[in-house]
């Protein structure tokens, strides 16, 4: 049967949409379901490791969220500009999504009234290529803001670091992965005393949190690239893992979507590491080739990341999680809670 967009579908209601984080993080809830006998239990996320084993590995995505929105003026007619960094392209020049009147190629601006701008070329929408007049990173922490997603609407204590997980280390995201804001280092201190391990991947997360699946058929849907890194040691605790018939269990989609690039990059169906692009698209149907656990929150209708969680437990049974969450009243998006998916 072909997929159309309208089959990754849901009908939530607003007041469902999390406003602010719970507290403490391993306080959400969570939902957590056995693909096999397709059971159900209902917990906190605190008491994950009833149901992980030694052995098990955990994959997180270390990318840090950087104060990736900047409020800008155009030099010569004072007009606001609001810039989203989403990927750099080289030491001074980033892609980014800009918001305002006739912000055309070759428009200057003065960012934070202090910094030098120029959009030196337009991409789709409202993409544009902005080149600073010297690297922006330094300034970032003085005339950035932590980007969050449109439909948080209030203000969030703490912000810079309540929208990032307890393990965030390589700067580049403009989007938390939030299925990692529920851990705790306490949380990850008991389950490495009970013999799940850790491994690390990074997958800078860029426009597609932003864009939604627009086609009627999502197979048209094109994913921007995004840059990730599976390392050689992370190989080696999966290969481990395998080799103990112990399970790796991704923690969010972008562990999934850098695992899985890693497998599909590699020769000979070895898996290898991998540093570089990605712009794999998960869709139902798709072999997984690493992951056989995930941990992940309720995703925004039509989007690529229900599609991926879907892909991976099945469309149907999904969207019966998705009803039950519902009906029980969880938390959904960036700040809401969680699923375990075994």
């Amino acid at each position: 049967m072909k997929l159309r967009t309208d089959d990754f579908d849901y009908e939530l209601p607003q007041e469902l949409i999390a406003q602010v984080p719970a507290e403490p993080r391993d306080s959400a809830r969570l939902l957590v379901a056995f693909r096999e006998t397709r059971q159900v239990e209902h917990t906190v996320f605190r008491e994950i490791g009833r149901y992980l084993q030694a052995g098990d590995l955990l994959v997180i995505n270390e990318t840090r969220v950087i104060p990736a929105r900047l409020f800008a003026t155009k030099a010569l007619s004072g007009g606001k500009v609001e810039i989203l960094l989403l990927k750099k392209l080289d030491a001074t020049r980033w892609q980014a999504l800009v918001g305002g009147k006739r912000v055309r190629e070759g428009t200057e601006l003065w960012v934070g009234g202090q910094l030098r701008a120029k959009v030196v070329g337009s991409l789709e929408g409202a993409q544009r290529i902005i080149q600073f007049e010297e690297p922006i990173e330094p300034h970032l922490t003085r005339l950035g803001h932590t980007p969050l997603p449109p439909y948080i609407h209030g203000q969030i204590e703490n912000v810079a670091e309540r929208y990032q997980t307890v393990y965030a280390k390589v700067n580049g995201s403009a989007a938390a992965p939030t299925a990692g804001l529920h851990f705790t280092h306490r949380l990850i201190e008991e389950l490495e005393a009970m013999g799940v391990r850790l491994a690390r991947v990074v997958l800078h997360i860029g426009l597609d949190t932003f864009a939604p699946v627009t086609e009627d058929d999502p197979t048209q849907h094109r994913m921007h690239t995004e840059w990730c890194q599976v390392p050689e040691e992370t190989v080696q605790l999966i290969e481990e893992t395998w080799a103990k018939k112990r399970r790796v269990v991704a923690v969010g989609t972008t562990s999934v979507r850098a695992l899985e690039t890693a497998a599909v990059r590699s020769p000979g169906g070895e898996l290898r590491p991998y540093t570089g692009l990605t712009d794999l698209y998960i869709l139902p149907g798709y072999t997984f080739k690493v992951v056989q656990g995930l941990i992940t929150n309720f995703h925004l209708p039509r989007s690529t990341l229900l599609m991926l969680v879907s892909a991976f437990a099945g469309r149907e049974w999904v969207l019966s999680l998705y009803r039950t969450a519902v009906q029980m009243r969880y938390r959904f998006y960036s700040f809401g809670d969680a699923m375990l998916i075994l």
